[in-house]
């Protein structure tokens, strides 16, 4: 408890008890509110104070909620009663642990730094949110980059791609020590162009100046980020951006953001696992039909299978293949077919030999 001087502040102090004390399910009537002001700001006041306040505030537009009740008085005239206030705030609670989830268990931004985020939107609720979200300081500890300069490159970029300016930084890689080590002395300059994020990590989508194709680089994995003097190559010059960038074609295209061109791959596909290929490549693929399979690929088609014809990065595609390999198979092209089947017979050799 804190003594504020002056009833100039009471409009503040009523503004920050409902931000603090209500939501749609938790209400205060003027009475209410007479009882923080003291208790919280050992503050005196009655109800018709807060009542003149109260609609300051709305004058004001804050976002303030209550109900109306009429009452009959003596004279039978009638009186409309505000009471039952709260704020409105601007995320509901589902949204807020949305955020909040998407915070931890991102594996870009350093544990620390996730930990200083949790709190800062958890403030933007009440009390009720934050009683309710207290377990989660208490989950086991999550996958976070050690790279903690992550947030502060997230930064850099942005300003870079802002003003259209090249950038130069460090790469690094694990070691068997477990620790991020520069993949070469020299630093990487690249024409940043979007920031995108897949499988809860940040990638830089950009471009180095003696090609037209499209490079994509761990955020989390850079250090020592500079903004050079030089502006950024025009878009016009990369065969990847003449007809501007299409996010969700590109993410669909480079799923676990490989940066080799997108090829066209047709799969054979148990029914049941079509809902994976809808998560991971959206719906902009297309459901062959058995005439054109057998007019054009194979002979082998049955009821519980279908035929489905993508665009893919070939080197995302064989990780995918090999992941989801008991429901997919690979039909074309026969180059990544036969890297599969030679990948398959190494694993069998593999898992056959004696320990």
């Amino acid at each position: 408890m804190y003594k504020v001087d002056g009833k100039k502040l009471i409009c503040i102090c009523i503004l920050d008890i409902l931000k603090k004390y209500t939501d749609m399910d938790h209400t205060l009537d003027q009475m209410d509110i007479v009882k923080k002001l003291k208790s919280d700001y050992d503050m005196d006041a009655d109800r018709k104070t807060v009542k003149a306040n109260l609609m300051s505030l709305l004058d004001y537009g804050m976002p303030l909620e209550y109900t109306e009740t009429v009452r009959t008085k003596k004279d039978g005239s009638e009186e409309i009663l505000m009471s039952d206030w709260y704020y409105n705030h601007d995320f509901d609670d589902a949204e807020l642990r949305m955020l909040i989830d998407s915070v931890l268990f991102s594996k870009t931004i350093p544990a620390g730094q996730a930990k200083s985020l949790i709190e800062k939107i958890t403030k933007l609720s009440n009390v009720y949110f934050t009683g309710k979200v207290k377990h989660v300081s208490s989950l086991p500890e999550l996958s976070h980059t050690d790279n903690k300069q992550t947030l502060y490159n997230v930064e850099i970029i942005d300003d870079a791609i802002t003003k259209g300016k090249k950038i130069a930084f460090v790469y690094n890689t694990y070691g068997t020590d477990k620790q991020l080590h520069p993949r070469r002395v020299e630093k990487y300059i690249v024409n940043p162009y979007q920031m995108v994020a897949s499988n809860g990590r940040y990638y830089l989508v950009c471009n180095y100046d003696k090609y037209d194709d499209l490079s994509n680089y761990r955020i989390d994995r850079m250090t020592d980020v500079e903004i050079l003097d030089e502006k950024v190559k025009d878009r016009n010059e990369i065969k990847a951006l003449e007809k501007g960038f299409n996010l969700p074609k590109h993410m669909a295209e480079h799923i676990y953001m490989f940066s080799d061109e997108p090829e066209t791959i047709v799969l054979r596909i148990k029914k049941e696992a079509i809902g994976e290929v809808v998560d991971w490549f959206g719906k902009s693929f297309e459901v062959l039909a058995d005439s054109m399979v057998k007019k054009n690929y194979c002979s082998k088609t049955d009821d519980g299978y279908i035929f489905i014809r993508l665009s893919c990065s070939h080197r995302a595609m064989f990780h995918w293949a090999m992941q989801y390999v008991t429901s997919v198979e690979v039909i074309s092209p026969k180059s990544l077919r036969d890297e599969l089947k030679e990948a398959v017979s190494n694993m069998l050799k593999a898992y056959t030999e004696i320990l």
